[in-house]
């Protein structure tokens, strides 16, 4: 997954990588070489590039026509699906507002907002925040679950801010357990038949949010790739996209430098200070670089000789992810009559004065430089109140202490 800040260079970063680099060349084993189809130049389904971006340049790039919501065969390897996120809303949404109308007409249950949402057109959803962004990210999930693809390359272009869009599952699961929680969904479809079909579609989407959050995180599958701009802008915006990253536990593998963005001038002390920040500390995150070009970025041909090549997931949990829980056994901290837990995980903070924590559920609030991302809570900790937290300049530690009227007795 390619991202970024607008302008930095995340489509021509993301296109050149899904291509490969000059010189790449099919492996054809003896059944390929006999194959009709193989000789008559049909498409391997290899590496598929989604983009997102309504307004993306990556068809004009790769020199294929923009079929929205349909891969489309750019060579032998690769494919480009561009998604269409008012469409998948649309379609949808219309599916789900099918199922709730015929569920309230049949049912004498009323509950809070269902009457409003029914009566919400397709045409008129665009104005709910979110759920662009969750029907994109299922859209991906699919494809990345199908087994036709090897190798998916997101190219996050054109998202505003891209952790906004990867969150979004996680909020939209939040929200949803709030306005209707599970077990009240389920006590509804017990006791009422009639509401089984709308929970079962509710539950559908809980489903699939939960999902994403769990493939977007995971280290084993997904590896997230940052592009910069070797500018003043892309300096300052490093420390805080990097703080983002580790605290929503994205499986950062990279952070490419793109020196071709701004005026164009290679910096070599901006250049030291973006290395210096990426490696401060000291996780398995490469730094790669794209050096300005005289030609013009507009052909696949010289997509291809700019030599990007992303490294692949690695299986290394960062930040939130790879949060440790342990009991503390300092003395001097317990001073309370039953056990004390403390929850940390390495985390950037460039402006340590924005850190804010909060308490929802089961999910612990965490607010680094205006970002607010929930962090689900290890069982243990769901049954304990925060006492604490502690930042030495690269650990964050939150403290725990069990709530006496959720603990059990005699622990």
């Amino acid at each position: 997954m390619v991202i970024g800040p607008g302008g930095a260079g995340v489509s021509v970063t993301a296109a050149a990588a899904a291509l490969g680099p000059t010189g790449r060349r099919r492996e054809r084993g003896t059944a390929a070489s006999t194959s009709g189809a193989s000789r008559m130049g049909a498409p391997d389904r290899d590496t598929l590039l989604i983009t997102v971006d309504r307004h993306s340049p990556s068809a004009d790039l790769l020199g294929v026509y923009h079929l929205p919501g349909e891969p489309v065969a750019v060579s032998d390897r690769l494919h480009l699906l561009a998604l269409d996120r008012l469409a998948l809303l649309e379609d949808t949404w219309s599916e789900f507002t099918s199922v709730l109308s015929e569920t309230m007409r049949r049912s004498r249950i009323t509950l809070p907002g269902l009457g409003a949402l029914a009566d919400i057109d397709a045409g008129e959803i665009a104005t709910l925040p979110g759920v662009e962004d969750f029907l994109v990210l299922r859209r991906i999930r699919d494809e990345a679950v199908s087994g036709q693809w090897r190798r998916i390359v997101v190219d996050g272009s054109g998202l505003g801010d891209p952790f906004e869009f990867l969150r979004a599952s996680s909020v939209l699961s939040q929200t949803l357990d709030r306005l209707w929680p599970r077990h009240r969904r389920l006590a509804a479809a017990a006791e009422r038949p009639v509401m089984a079909q709308l929970t079962a579609a509710v539950d559908a989407i809980d489903g699939d949010c939960r999902d994403i959050t769990e493939l977007v995180t995971d280290p084993h599958s997904v590896a997230v790739h940052l592009v910069v701009g070797a500018d003043d802008r892309g300096e300052r915006l490093l420390p805080h996209f990097l703080a983002t990253a580790d605290l929503m536990g994205l499986a950062l593998r990279s952070v490419v430098v793109n020196h071709g963005v701004a005026d164009g001038r290679s910096d070599e002390d901006r250049g030291t200070r973006l290395r210096a920040a990426v490696r401060s500390d000291g996780a398995d995150v490469e730094i790669a670089e794209i050096r300005c070009v005289d030609d013009r970025i507009d052909r696949a041909a010289r997509l291809r000789r700019l030599g990007v090549a992303l490294p692949s997931p690695n299986g290394v949990a960062r930040g939130s992810g790879a949060a440790d829980v342990h009991e503390v056994t300092d003395s001097q901290v317990l001073d309370g009559p039953g056990p004390v837990y403390r929850l940390s995980w390495r985390q950037r903070l460039p402006e340590p004065d924005g850190l804010r924590l909060g308490r929802s559920g089961d999910d612990l609030l965490v607010t680094v430089g205006g970002f607010r991302h929930p962090v689900r809570l290890p069982s243990v900790l769901r049954r304990c109140v925060v006492t604490d937290a502690t930042f030495d300049g690269a650990e964050l530690a939150v403290t725990f202490e069990p709530d006496p009227a959720l603990w059990p007795k005699g622990r």
